[in-house]
């Protein structure tokens, strides 16, 4: 077992809410979690941290010692860490399902092909219900229940809606799902309909979505889960001391996240921030973030005005995931990439079909959304960014089964079928696989086998 569970928070671990734009303290929150002085978004700040987390090496060896313990809070992989979050004065009282604690994976094919002599992958895709959003869901969940919430609500292109509905449910409380009708993956809206949510299909897009949830909220007593709340970010932070941790506290030289709504990104730049901070590490990876062509605002708005103002856009993008135009946590991605160093790309629909296929020959799948990583990635290493002799690892954020129908058109061929790109994919043919019908025969079987084997030595 461990140690025995605090029933209060100290006063030097307890939290406050400030805004990210005036700096203005907030006692209270508005529903849509922005500040009441200037509009800006929230974050969650310690001021005590300094002077009751001076042992770093204590606190490594006690995370270490909860991987092993039986009780719930010690084997989720976001609670393990709770000396770093804001504190509950019942800690079994949180709802957890185990998130956390995933995998980081050697890509020695997806090394080659982008020109590095070592790349992992951290696959948050092997959360409870598929994608990194368990990681942010179970604390922001957790305070709803504890703030006497009966329903809680989230706009979503699929995983929010996943995992909020499974919390939900796992919490005894009831949650509203918003969607864009027609864009989002059916394995993740089948997530949502298992857990119990009640989905409303709207017809505009994600940002449209959203815009009516702020509304809702203002007007019902409904608990915003999306990831302008910060407890969302405070659980998604996590992650990355997962990470570091995996990497025995030597941080890698670059950390290479998708952006869509942009929260990931910052939630992984204030972990490493503040682990720096607080005497973890040495030195901070450089966070780099990759879009979609099609769903590009952060990357204009860098390469435009410097991230000073939003460049917000009709987003779209097969990788549903980050089909984003207008990210709520923009200026916290500004923040973190000028503090750590990071760059912006984007990629094609095309690249990013690829990257997938390649991460997948690598055993190791992912959706689409993730394999911007890859593919900007390579766009990186030819800049001459990232050096071959470097340490890299993508975030890979949710699992291959949720969008088969984007991998089974890709490898039947006919992703891009009467679209303007058909003539570009034909650099993805040597990477389709689709099923070959045969005769029920062994002599069928077996010629199959020898012509398989005779390609792959060609």
């Amino acid at each position: 077992m461990t140690e025995n569970i605090s029933p209060a928070p100290s006063s030097a671990h307890r939290s406050q809410l400030s805004c990210i734009g005036c700096g203005v303290v907030c006692e209270k929150t508005e529903q849509n979690f922005r500040c009441a002085s200037c509009g800006d978004l929230l974050e969650i700040v310690y001021p005590g941290w300094k002077s009751s987390l001076s042992d770093a090496a204590a606190l490594k060896a006690l995370w270490r010692q909860r991987r092993t313990s039986g009780l719930p809070v010690d084997e989720s992989g976001v609670w393990r860490f709770r000396e770093l979050l804001p504190s509950f004065h019942d800690w079994q009282q949180i709802i957890t399902l185990r998130e956390g604690n995933t995998p980081l994976y050697e890509m020695p094919g997806c090394a080659r092909v982008a020109g590095l002599q070592q790349l992992y992958a951290k696959h948050q895709g092997m959360n409870p219900t598929g994608s990194f959003k368990d990681t942010g869901m179970t604390m922001a969940a957790s305070v709803a229940r504890r703030e006497g919430f009966r329903w809680v609500a989230c706009a979503s292109t699929g995983n929010t809606s996943a995992s909020m509905a499974a919390y939900a449910a796992r919490g005894g409380m009831r949650s509203l799902v918003l969607i864009p009708e027609g864009n989002v993956s059916w394995g993740k809206l089948s997530q949502a309909l298992d857990y119990g949510a009640v989905t409303c299909q709207l017809k505009t897009d994600f940002d449209g979505c959203m815009r009516l949830l702020n509304e809702v909220v203002q007007r019902m007593p409904v608990y915003l889960l999306n990831s302008v709340n910060p407890y969302r970010l405070e659980g998604q932070k996590t992650a990355a001391i997962e990470l570091i941790e995996q990497f025995d506290w030597q941080p890698p030289n670059h950390v290479i996240v998708p952006g869509g709504n942009l929260g990931n990104s910052s939630a992984l730049g204030k972990a490493f921030l503040e682990m720096k901070q607080l005497g973890f590490i040495s030195r901070l990876p450089k966070i780099s973030i990759i879009q979609a062509a099609g769903a590009n605002p952060l990357v204009r708005t860098m390469r435009e005005n410097g991230g000073k103002t939003l460049v917000a856009l009709q987003a779209e993008t097969a990788a549903s995931a980050i089909r984003i135009g207008n990210p709520a946590s923009w200026k916290k991605a500004v923040r973190i990439l000028q503090a750590t160093g990071g760059a912006v790309e984007q990629v094609s629909e095309v690249e990013i079909a690829l990257a997938k296929a390649e991460i997948g020959a690598d055993g190791i799948g992912c959706e689409p959304a993730s394999a911007v990583t890859l593919a900007g990635l390579k766009k990186l290493v030819k800049q001459g960014f990232v050096k071959a002799e470097e340490s890299v690892v993508l975030i890979l954020t949710g699992h291959l089964l949720k969008d088969p129908e984007f991998t089974l058109r890709f490898h039947r061929g006919d992703l891009f079928t009467g679209t303007e790109r058909e003539k570009e994919a034909g650099i993805l043919k040597h990477q389709q696989r689709a099923p070959i019908v045969l005769d029920a025969t062994m002599e069928a079987v077996i010629r199959t086998l020898k012509e398989a084997d005779d390609r792959l030595e060609t």
